[in-house]
């Protein structure tokens, strides 16, 4: 009896687990096309008939340019995920590209639906993320982070926190795998202080055991 509860409870979490990654394809591929006629989707994408498909379905040149830096945290990611790059539709992997100014900060964020492994082009970069919270309240969450040198590559888990500074006063690169079409983005300082509509100012304060006065000054910053 024992032995067939063990197997249930495998089987139900090998189930879960081959659930928790965009689903295996069925077919040689499905080129994602906007058509807002069809009513067929296959990973949210409508699939383009393979007699139309071409070559150029399966190549994206929009990471050979270096990305705007010109911004408050001085770096800029330039993806290619299904939204930019159809041919990746059920194929369940994405790219980045990431461009730092000197001292520049890609600031810390997650990626709910992947997991990232990147890999350092040019550049200095201090990398890391945060684990979830311990179930002991007394123990903290758990960074574990390095400085990665050229050739250098550090892999994000799943859903967990992760930032990347250039610690160098010369432009660093790197570009990023991850395990997901549309692996999804949220910045936790844009998302936390420049929601729409703003979070509840009383939230806040008390979530950062801060005064009202301080939250205001960060909202006012996104």
């Amino acid at each position: 009896m024992a032995v067939r509860f063990l197997i249930s409870v495998l089987i139900i979490s090998l189930v879960s687990f081959t659930h928790a990654y965009d689903p295996d394809p069925l077919q040689d591929f499905c080129v994602a096309v906007n058509d807002a006629e069809a009513k067929v989707f296959v990973n949210g994408k409508i699939c383009k008939d393979p007699n139309m498909v071409s070559a150029d379905d399966f190549l994206f040149r929009g990471l050979k340019m270096p990305g705007n830096t010109s911004n408050p945290v001085g770096s800029r990611v330039t993806f290619a995920t299904v939204d930019q790059f159809p041919g990746l539709n059920t194929l369940g992997i994405s790219l980045v590209r990431i461009d730092y100014a000197p001292y520049g900060l890609n600031a810390p964020h997650v990626h709910p639906r992947a997991a990232e492994i990147l890999t350092v082009v040019e550049g200095t970069l201090y990398a890391g993320f945060v684990t979830t919270n311990p179930i002991d309240p007394n123990v903290k969450n758990k960074l574990f982070a390095k400085t990665l040198y050229p050739g250098d590559v550090f892999v994000f888990p799943k859903g967990l926190i992760h930032f990347q500074l250039n610690l160098g006063k010369n432009n660093a690169l790197a570009f990023a795998s991850l395990s997901s079409q549309n692996p999804g983005v949220i910045t936790i300082a844009n998302a936390v202080f420049g929601s729409n509509p703003p979070i509840n100012i009383d939230v806040l304060t008390k979530a950062f055991q801060v005064d009202a006065n301080v939250i205001k000054y960060i909202q006012g910053k996104f």
